[in-house]
C-alpha cells in the first residue's frame, strides 16, 4: 500500500484529558524516559539518564530555534478585540531580515486572525512599550486571505526593529490542548535549553528535557553535540483531518543548515540522535534534497511526497550530502521542507530519535510510526496509557526510540 492511501484513523488512540501535562516538571531532566530496545523491548528509565542510554560516540543533533511571541493582541475603537497569530514571514521572507526590520519599512506575515468577522476594513493599532520606556504605535492592516489564513503587513513608528517590537507586543504562544493562558513561568519552561534562533511559533518540545547539567553529562560521556535550524510552523500539531493521509497538505518549514554538519553527516559513521522530530524531518530531509541536487532538481523545498516518488535517485548519504554541498555555496544551506514521513518510509539518516508521546491522528505520530515500523508504535503508547505515571504532549514525558 502506497503511504497516500493509509488512513489516518489507524493512527487514533484515547488520550485522557488528564494525561496532558499542563505545566512541566519543576526539574526538567527528571520527567519519565520510555526507551525501546533494538530487540522490540521496552524499559521505563529518567531521562536524566540518558548519557548512559546513548551509544558510545553518538550524535547528538538537536533542533536550536527559539519560539517568539508571535501571538498579537488589538482592541477596535468599538471594543472588539482582534487576535493575530504569527505564523511566517511573507516579506522579508528571510527570518533573519525580516526580525532585523524596521517600521519604516514594515514586515508582512501569514496569520491566524481571531475574530475575523469583526475586522472587515481599515488597520489596527495599538501601543506598545518597549523595555526603554519609549512607547510606539503598532499598526496591523490585512492585505489579503490565504486560504484559512491572511497575510497582514504590521508597520510601527519608531526606530526600533520587529525582533524588538513583537517580544514587546507579543505573547508567548503555548498549545491550544493546554487549555490555559500563557503564565510567567512559560516564558522559561517552552524555550529549550538550547534555543538562539528567532522563529518557531512552537518549541520543538523534546529538547525541553535538558538542562545544562544534562549537557554537560552528554559531554562527559563523549556523546558529541550539534545543532541546526527548523522553525516549527503551527501546521506541525495539526491532526489530520482527512480520511486518507495523501489528502493532508503537509505544511512548509524554514530549514538552516550549516556546511559543516552535512560535510559531517557525508562523513560519519557514527550512529546519529536527533532530538525530537523537527531535527529529523530536517536530517531526513537534507538527505532528499542531496539527491534532488544530484540530477538538477531545485533544492529551495523539499516537496511533500518526493521521497516516495519511484523516479527518485538512490543514493547512499555521502552521495547525497555530498551532491548537496555541491549545490550551495557559503557557510550555511538555507531551504524549506514539506516533507511527510509516515510508514512506508525508509529512513536514511536517523539511527535513533529522543521525542514526546504526540497526539493522537498526528503527522508526528506517523513519524514515529514509521520508524518503529509496523504496528510497534501502538505497543508504544499502550504501554504509557497502561502505566499512569506518564504524561503526554508538550509539557510531558519523552521517549528513546530505536530501531
Amino acid at each position: 500500500m502506497k503511504p497516500q492511501e493509509i488512513s489516518i484513523e489507524q493512527f487514533d488512540y484515547p488520550l485522557p484529558d488528564e494525561r496532558i501535562a499542563s505545566h512541566p516538571l519543576e526539574e526538567r531532566d527528571r520527567c519519565r524516559l520510555l526507551v525501546t530496545g533494538r530487540d522490540g523491548a521496552i524499559s521505563d528509565r529518567v531521562f536524566a539518564e540518558l548519557p548512559e542510554l546513548l551509544p558510545s560516540g553518538a550524535l547528538l543533533i538537536y533542533n536550536n530555534t527559539r519560539v517568539i511571541n508571535a501571538r498579537l493582541r488589538f482592541a477596535k475603537e468599538s471594543g472588539a478585540l482582534i487576535e493575530i497569530f504569527c505564523l511566517e514571514p511573507v516579506q522579508p521572507v528571510d527570518y533573519a531580515v525580516n526580525f532585523a526590520s524596521q517600521g519604516s519599512e514594515g514586515v508582512m506575515w501569514l496569520c491566524f486572525v481571531g475574530n475575523s468577522k469583526r475586522w472587515k476594513s481599515g488597520a489596527l493599532r495599538g501601543i506598545v512599550t518597549l523595555p526603554s520606556g519609549e512607547e510606539i504605535i503598532l499598526s496591523a492592516g490585512r492585505i489579503e486571505k490565504q486560504g484559512n489564513a491572511s497575510v497582514v503587513k504590521l508597520t510601527w513608528t519608531g526606530s526600533a526593529t520587529f525582533a524588538e517590537v513583537i517580544a514587546a507586543a507579543g505573547e508567548l504562544p503555548i498549545p491550544p490542548y493546554l487549555n490555559r493562558p500563557t503564565e510567567k513561568t512559560d516564558l522559561q519552561d517552552y524555550q529549550t535549553v538550547f534555543s538562539a534562533i528567532d522563529g518557531s511559533v512552537a518549541a520543538p518540545t523534546a529538547g525541553l528535557h535538558f538542562t545544562p547539567q544534562l549537557l554537560e553529562a552528554l559531554d562527559a560521556a563523549g556523546i558529541q553535540r550539534r545543532s541546526l535550524t527548523l522553525h516549527v510552523g503551527a501546521g506541525t500539531f495539526q491532526p489530520v483531518k482527512s480520511e486518507l493521509i495523501g489528502e493532508h497538505p503537509m505544511h512548509s518549514e524554514f530549514i538552516s543548515v550549516s556546511r559543516e554538519l552535512i560535510e559531517e553527516l557525508a562523513q560519519t559513521d557514527r550512529p546519529v540522535y536527533a532530538v525530537g522530530t523537527t531535527s529529523v524531518r530536517t536530517l531526513e530531509s537534507l538527505y532528499h534534497l542531496g539527491c534532488r541536487a544530484s540530477v538538477g532538481l531545485p533544492v529551495d523545498e523539499l516537496p511533500q511526497w518526493y521521497p516516495y516518488d519511484e523516479a527518485h535517485p538512490r543514493l547512499s548519504v555521502q552521495e547525497a550530502m555530498t551532491a548537496l554541498l555541491n549545490a550551495f555555496e557559503g557557510p550555511q544551506f538555507v531551504g524549506a521542507t514539506r516533507v511527510i514521513i509516515a510508514p512506508g518510509y525508509e529512513y536514511k539518516v536517523v539511527d535513533g530519535i529522543i521525542t514526546n508521546f504526540h497526539q493522537p491522528r498526528s503527522t508526528l505520530l506517523l513519524l514515529v510510526s514509521a520508524f518503529l515500523g509496523g504496528d510497534r508504535w501502538r505497543k508504544v503508547y499502550d504501554h504509557a496509557l497502561d502505566n499512569p505515571g506518564y504524561r503526554f504532549l508538550s509539557y510531558g514525558d519523552a521517549c528513546l526510540l530505536q530501531s
